[in-house]
């Protein structure tokens, strides 16, 4: 029970990394808000954490909104009086080099991506910082750190979230708020499958090419990620602070020959 007693708010978490995540966390003692604009998928979410003996509770809101994630961390407080860990992990995906991406498009990554961080760190850091406690955990990618084809809108936000990540530790350490980055390499997702199904003739290949870039020679799996969220989640990782997590099977450090 590496979680017992935490409160923990996870963002987009009613599919992909954030349902798994959301599923490990109850199991590991934690109580768990489920947040996703799919007001089904985050009533599953709950619905199976609750049938595995976890407990857990789903609020519907918008991450690029103020007024509905100030209303989301406010009652949150209400009911449990504490956010201990916030795990930022909603976001989308941007594909396009650079003069292909239009301008909407640009923004809307961005929005979602960036201001979807920044909007619950906002509303939740002024109780962290009153308990002087908590974790937060950015949803970066190792996409941050190296090039990749036709990423351009995507591969700005999360170089932005983990710059961002490593300023706002500099701010909030004196308030023993931990602030941390995951980077995973490409994760086999609901998300991803239908990308692959839909952007590509032969989806099996372009898996197959997705594969070579990183040295484990497979996709990782959302349970990868949820697994190194629980350790920046848990007390186990107290003396991690500003620090980019990597879970890409060997993308950022490693080359194939």
């Amino acid at each position: 029970m590496r979680l017992k007693d935490k409160v923990i708010l996870i963002t987009g978490s009613g599919s992909g990394i954030g349902k798994c995540s959301a599923q490990l966390f109850a199991k590991e003692g934690a109580t768990v808000v489920v947040n996703d604009l799919d007001a089904v998928k985050g009533e599953e979410t709950v619905m199976e954490i609750r049938e595995s003996g976890g407990s857990a509770s789903f609020i519907q809101a918008d991450v690029t909104d103020p007024a509905s994630v100030q209303a989301m961390v406010e009652r949150i407080l209400a009911e449990y009086g504490v956010i201990d860990v916030l795990f930022n992990n909603a976001g989308i995906s941007g594909v396009g080099a650079l003069h292909e991406v239009e301008p909407d498009t640009w923004d809307r990554v961005m929005n979602v991506n960036i201001r979807g961080v920044y909007l619950p760190c906002k509303y939740v850091l002024p109780a962290m910082m009153e308990r002087k406690s908590g974790s937060i955990i950015n949803m970066s990618s190792c996409i941050a750190e190296i090039g990749l084809a036709r990423r351009a809108s995507y591969a700005a936000t999360k170089g932005a979230i983990l710059a961002l990540t490593k300023s706002m530790q500099v701010d909030y350490a004196p308030y023993s708020i931990r602030v941390n980055a995951l980077l995973p390499g490409t994760i086999l997702t609901p998300f991803v499958e239908n990308y692959l199904k839909t952007s590509y003739d032969d989806p099996a290949a372009a898996i197959e090419s997705l594969k070579k870039r990183q040295l484990s020679g497979e996709l990782g799996r959302p349970e990868d990620v949820a697994q190194a969220a629980l350790f920046l989640a848990s007390d186990e990782s107290k003396f991690m602070m500003g620090s980019p997590l990597y879970i890409d099977g060997g993308a950022v450090f490693g080359k194939n020959a």
